[in-house]
């Protein structure tokens, strides 16, 4: 079972390290003059960008220590399942690529769970 748990730690932390970099220049667009940001389904580029902020950055902190760990990672789910279908949906497979390996990522750690080193765990043995 160590190795399990070990596992789900190492995937929680690299899995999330990596969206989040991808998510940190979009943070910086958060607070540009004029928010320039694609609108995919209809909520304006505004929404759309603090969503996805949403999603690429503070959901994968909340992963990283394993703090209401399914929860955060359907934000991820959702914005990923946007660009593959969405955003990339007409485009060839290779453009939607990444988008499916976070989806199917973050869908992982939405079945499993965090494992027992997380704040999640620590937290549920605690209310016993």
């Amino acid at each position: 079972m160590y190795y399990l748990h070990s596992g789900l730690l190492l995937w929680r932390v690299a899995l999330s390290s990596f969206f989040l970099t991808h998510g940190m220049s979009k943070w910086e667009r958060l607070f540009a003059d004029e928010i320039k940001f694609g609108d995919p389904i209809g909520l304006g580029p505004e929404i759309s960008l603090f969503l996805i902020v949403l999603a690429e950055v503070f959901a994968p902190l909340f992963v990283i220590m394993g703090f209401k760990t399914r929860w955060a990672s359907l934000f991820p789910i959702i914005a990923m399942a946007v660009a593959a279908f969405i955003v990339h949906g007409d485009d060839p497979f290779r453009k939607m690529e990444m988008a499916l390996l976070y989806l199917f990522g973050y869908l992982l750690l939405f079945l499993t769970g965090p494992g027992k080193y997380s704040l999640d765990y620590l937290m549920d043995r605690e209310q016993r």
